[in-house]
């Protein structure tokens, strides 16, 4: 098959000898072609939008994600040691086992402290220890658990501290206990359960914001109301 004659190169000649034979032809190459063509490729590939919506990509999201390292075993530790505190004394007040008063001394008891309404006084602080101190364990309804066992020790640490005239910190008697459990349930109503509980999925487990604080606030109220309307007196004096 001939090559068309617009394929078609003719060498220049080098001798006479090549004047008067056939002028030799070459292959035609793609670079020797004065007729440039164009040739359609299909386009490269947009890159995909990993974005989040505000300019930042889902993987520059992930590495600013705060990692809480050790944080929700710790605060699993202290709601279960702090949550069993309370159940067992509620538990002493219910079925009398450990030496505790049971459901027949505790009008007595709470009667010997000076509080009025005793039997009332009694069984609700009762319930809030058991109630209060189960749910802390478990980590559930956390931010009431931890603001009733709030109240709970406050006054507690109150009936300790009146029991005797003057500043009673550091008396053989004194309310150490009843402080650490009143900063620590107070800890917890700020902090959350931790992702360990199950209230691990909610906001308030690892996020807590002005819902905890404003439990904070209804757990003080609610013990110097509880104080002052069914025991009465100045605990400093």
């Amino acid at each position: 098959m001939q090559q068309s004659n617009a394929y078609r190169r003719t060498s220049v000649p080098r001798t006479d000898d090549d004047l008067d034979g056939p002028m030799p032809t070459q292959a035609y190459t793609p670079a020797q072609d004065d007729d440039q063509r164009t040739y359609a490729f299909s386009s490269p590939a947009q890159p995909v939008d990993t974005s989040t919506g505000n300019g930042r990509t889902v993987d520059q999201y992930r590495d600013d994600r705060p990692s809480r390292g050790t944080t929700d075993l710790g605060l699993l530790i202290l709601r279960v040691a702090i949550g069993a505190v309370f159940f067992v004394h509620g538990l002493q007040k219910l079925t009398g086992w450990w030496g505790g008063p049971g459901l027949d001394g505790i009008e007595s008891m709470m009667d010997r402290g000076g509080w009025s309404q005793p039997l009332a006084t009694g069984i609700l602080l009762m319930v809030g220890e058991l109630a209060g101190g189960a749910l802390l364990i478990l980590g559930l309804a956390s931010p009431l658990a931890a603001g009733a066992l709030l109240a709970v020790a406050i006054d507690a640490w109150l009936f300790r501290q009146g029991a005797s005239a003057g500043l009673q910190h550091f008396a053989p008697d004194g309310p150490e206990l009843e402080a650490v459990l009143v900063a620590a349930t107070a800890a917890l109503v700020l902090t959350g359960p931790g992702r360990i509980s199950l209230d691990g999925g909610r906001g308030w487990a690892t996020k807590p914001a002005f819902g905890s604080f404003l439990v904070l606030l209804l757990a003080i109220a609610a013990a110097m109301c509880t104080w002052i309307f069914l025991h009465g007196g100045n605990p400093l004096v």
